[in-house]
């Protein structure tokens, strides 16, 4: 197995190497609404950008035992350099795992070294990289329409009970007694010509 990074001028980057083990993690991305008569709801979303990890090292004199590019890994410190340069560039680069499906276009979240005590020049690390997706700006609307679709509010609807008025809902409803002569504008065609004649079960628009 062969880890390496291709970067977008064709310049390959291979990791001498191989790590005991690479961690893929995708996550679901979840929008949380909260309901009136259910509560909080989860509504799945986008697969979230994955993270592929793992830990390795660079080591300062070649070993054919376990260096897997023939001799030519860059000296450790450079290494970190290039690294350290990756992270903090904005363009993606391909990471390619041999005999596996790792192939994808990525960008290095995070990397860490450490040194340690009897070897000398060597360099242990680990990277973290976040597959790598394209931002893409909607395509603005034409000048003078509106591309934003606001949803119109509902209206409230109140059935009327037994021994209702309308002042008694203007007063339960809308906070004002004042407002029976709101509703009933809105509901003449449900009410009838008389104001004071509601009847149970009726379902009234709320102005």
């Amino acid at each position: 197995m062969d880890i390496s990074l291709r970067y977008p001028s064709g310049e390959a980057f291979v990791f001498p190497v191989n790590p005991e083990e690479i961690t893929i993690r995708r996550d679901k991305q979840f929008e949380t609404v909260n309901l009136l008569s259910v509560g909080e709801v989860d509504v799945p979303q986008r697969e979230k950008v994955r993270e592929i990890a793992f830990s390795s090292f660079f080591p300062k004199v070649h070993d054919e035992s376990y260096c897997m590019c023939g001799g030519n890994h860059p000296d450790p410190q450079e290494a970190m350099n290039r690294l350290t340069a990756l992270m903090n560039s904005r363009e993606p680069v391909q990471l390619i795992v041999s005999e596996t499906a790792v192939n994808v276009l990525v960008t290095l979240s995070s990397h860490s070294s450490t040194f340690k005590g009897g070897e000398p020049g060597d360099v242990y690390f680990d990277v973290t990289f976040r597959t790598y997706r394209e931002m893409r700006a909607k395509p603005a609307g034409k000048k003078g329409t509106n591309t934003r679709s606001d949803p119109k509010p509902v209206p409230k609807v109140y059935t009327v009970k037994s021994g209702d008025t309308l002042w008694a809902i203007a007063k339960l409803q809308l906070g004002d007694s004042g407002k029976w002569k709101s509703i009933y504008d809105r509901n003449k065609a449900v009410i009838g010509p008389n104001p004071s004649l509601i009847k149970p079960g009726q379902k009234l628009v709320m102005p």
